[in-house]
């Protein structure tokens, strides 16, 4: 079974191998993900994080849901000393960059309840699957046309943050500007949430912040910085020989 809609910004694709498919099942995967758009989207004004951000709501009257993604947050910027900030001076509150995973990864927890144990969750480019071995191919950083790595994923997650696909649009908390040093940044995580939290707050970083994804427990990172070197970390999933 296959399914693509346009999601959040971004194109989510789900497959599922296994013999039966229940639909509500995957029903309920992309209603959730509809919600969470809803619901926590900084570009819709009636959003909860939007009206927490105005200050019609406080701390205390917020869902169980986003105290838990800006939690998140919260442990993201202090683990970064403050490169990795979801409320950016000068900018409205803005927790995407946990959003996007810890959604994701709560949609492959449906999948999972109702039974299904073979599948791989698309959003974007970042991958949460099951039941593998699923082959996930890394993007080259400045050429679309080509993957710089093939990894291979049993159960567990991959995420890459990058610049090919928006820009500068990941900015250092700490300065308030663009992020540099990195082209690249995928990690390798049991769930979806640390792998694309990690992958962006490594990137806000820059440099320094390879050797502090790859100090984080159950993450294998690989890396791309501005001179072209690639640095990864022995438990990196590749495919010996795959072409790419």
């Amino acid at each position: 079974m296959r399914r693509v809609e346009h999601v959040m910004g971004f194109p989510v694709s789900l497959r599922v191998d296994d013999e039966h498919v229940p639909g509500e099942a995957v029903d309920a995967v992309f209603a959730w993900l509809r919600e969470v758009d809803e619901r926590f989207s900084p570009f819709r004004e009636d959003s909860e994080v939007s009206r927490l951000d105005r200050g019609e709501i406080g701390p205390g009257g917020i869902s169980a849901d986003l105290a838990e993604v800006l939690g998140l947050c919260e442990e993201y910027r202090t683990a970064t000393g403050g490169a990795f900030d979801a409320r950016l001076p000068g900018r409205g509150l803005d927790p995407c960059a946990v959003v996007k995973g810890w959604s994701v990864q709560r949609g492959a927890e449906l999948l999972q309840a109702a039974g299904v144990r073979r599948f791989c969750l698309n959003a974007g480019g970042d991958v949460v699957a099951a039941g593998g071995p699923w082959r996930v191919g890394v993007r080259h950083p400045e050429r679309a046309d080509r993957l710089c790595a093939v990894l291979e994923i049993t159960d567990g997650a991959v995420a890459t943050s990058a610049l090919y696909e928006r820009g500068a649009h990941i900015l250092d908390g700490r300065t308030g500007r663009p992020a540099t040093g990195l082209l690249s940044v995928t990690v390798v995580a049991d769930t979806l949430t640390e792998a694309d939290s990690t992958a962006t707050a490594a990137f806000a970083m820059g440099p320094e912040g390879v050797a502090w994804a790859s100090a984080r427990p159950g993450c294998e990172v690989f890396a791309v910085d501005a001179e072209r070197r690639v640095v990864r970390t022995e438990g990196v999933p590749v495919v010996a020989g795959a072409r790419a």
